[in-house]
């Protein structure tokens, strides 16, 4: 086994705390991708959880959390890109894609090749999982809404137009999961630690 390049993969997943999300955002507390990412993880497996016990479906919410923890992974190798700039325009939006598809091929170069089986499902959205991939995307968009309204209760106003812009994008998703998520967790996270131990 080649112990330089195909040994990295941990190394590099450990990374993910240098990468700051909301760049061009002041921060009153500043977020990384590997922050964000088991918040995602946490929201993910909670919106299958949901889904299971109150839509009657049969979601598989442990491989949700995992596809949620990794989902940013190439955002090592790309940087996080503001989202203004990342969907200003279809062609910005699909040269990303194809940049993400180079990093996570190089993130997958990194580990021995009898390991890359697992993890190149992981890091490889597979049409299979497209509903648990929906529930991803909505469980990122909830974690950014989560942000806002922690930005916005430290009286931090760089986050109003970004919390309402959320939380319309969420509720165009129509995902059930999602809007039963807002409707009866998100209030908590207005309160201080005082109101919630109530």
């Amino acid at each position: 086994m080649n112990t330089k390049k195909t040994n990295n993969f941990y190394a590099m997943l450990s990374r993910m705390k240098y990468i700051n999300r909301w760049g061009l955002m002041r921060n009153t507390i500043s977020e990384n991708i590997a922050e964000h990412s088991l918040d995602v993880s946490i929201i993910a497996h909670a919106l299958a959880v949901i889904g299971n016990t109150y839509f009657g479906k049969k979601l598989d919410s442990d491989r949700v959390a995992v596809l949620a923890l990794f989902h940013d992974a190439s955002e090592i190798i790309t940087g996080d890109m503001p989202t203004p700039v990342k969907y200003f325009s279809r062609d910005i939006q699909d040269a990303y894609k194809s940049v993400e598809g180079v990093a996570v091929g190089e993130l997958l170069d990194s580990i021995p090749e009898e390991m890359r089986g697992h993890y190149e499902s992981i890091l490889k959205k597979d049409p299979q999982e497209a509903e648990l991939w929906v529930l991803v995307k909505a469980a990122d968009k909830i974690s950014a809404l989560i942000k806002c309204v922690e930005e916005k209760g430290m009286g931090n106003s760089d986050f109003d137009s970004a919390l309402k812009s959320t939380m319309d994008k969420i509720k165009e998703m129509n995902i059930k999961e999602a809007d039963f998520f807002i409707e009866n967790f998100i209030p908590a996270y207005s309160l201080t630690l005082d109101e919630q131990a109530r």
